[in-house]
């Protein structure tokens, strides 16, 4: 029974964080190149698990920036608490990055 019991608790303390969970995706296209904002959202509306998901910084290399600085943008825009949960905002705030650090793409 002790089992039964351990293992019921166990599924659900794993089921739980996954229906929680959610991200926001959005495409961005400046001129050619085109960034997908994808960030992974915890169940709160506070910043406390978000994390960019791995499209979003392989979008911020294929048109140009180096790894560090791919991670260190995406990071950025999904960590910003005035950004959850406001698309247009994360659209403004890539425009404004990409606008604002050509000097950092490769191209």
């Amino acid at each position: 029974m002790k089992k039964f019991i351990l293992g019921a608790a166990m599924a659900a303390a794993l089921a739980v964080p996954a229906s929680a969970g959610s991200y926001s995706k959005t495409i961005y296209q400046f001129s050619n190149d085109v960034i997908i904002v994808s960030c992974f959202r915890g169940p709160w509306k506070d910043v406390i698990w978000d994390r960019p998901n791995s499209n979003f910084i392989d979008s911020l290399i294929k048109i140009g920036y180096d790894y560090p600085t791919s991670h260190a943008i995406a990071e950025r825009v999904c960590r910003d608490d005035w950004l959850v949960g406001n698309e247009d905002g994360m659209k403004q705030e890539m425009i404004r990055i990409y606008r604002e650090s050509p000097e950092f793409r490769k191209r």
